[in-house]
């Protein structure tokens, strides 16, 4: 399984600006995080795996790194891909596919083989973000442009569209 050391190592041999933070208290998923560390859902990066049944061929999983104040809609992503049927991966899928700790997944060191979106609503700035390390203890901040140019997904738009028009009631008869 994927460790706080293991990100560490990895940014330092990369020369990436970063800190691992000591948790106050332990977490048991990345949603603790906002009121962990006392940071808006803004600025808490996490991934969300998603189990994928296409009409045709075998079920596959994807990931989706996001900020806990935008999570993406199971239909958003089934729209993406063009399929119909996603859902939450369950714990054991998502601890095979990412090597993390369900609920404690990081964006970085995931499997270059797992297909990876990047939700278009994560801003590149310069202030730090966090996110989940694989451990309960310990959480990884740094700046949101060095996060974003490090990940090698697809950038992606997952708003779920708006029905167009707007709807009228038509009495029958008329």
């Amino acid at each position: 399984m994927k460790d706080a050391l293991a990100i560490h190592r990895w940014l330092l041999a990369h020369q990436v600006h970063h800190e691992i933070v000591r948790l106050p208290r332990p977490i048991t998923c990345a949603d603790e995080l906002p009121e962990t560390i006392s940071a808006a859902p803004e600025r808490c990066v996490t991934v969300t795996v998603f189990e994928v049944a296409p009409r045709i061929g075998r079920e596959f999983v994807v990931a989706v790194v996001h900020t806990l104040a935008t999570p993406p809609r199971p239909g958003a992503v089934g729209g993406l891909l063009g399929v119909r049927t996603v859902r939450a991966a369950p714990a054991h899928l998502v601890n095979e596919a990412t090597d993390y700790a369900a609920g404690l997944v990081g964006p970085l060191l995931l499997p270059e083989e797992l297909p990876l979106f990047i939700d278009d609503r994560f801003s590149a700035d310069t202030d730090p973000v966090f996110s989940a390390t694989g451990e309960r203890h310990a959480v990884l901040t740094m700046r949101a442009l060095d996060l974003l140019a490090l990940l090698s997904g697809k950038t992606v738009d997952l708003r779920v569209p708006s029905p167009r028009g707007t709807l009228e009631a038509v009495a029958p008869g008329h």
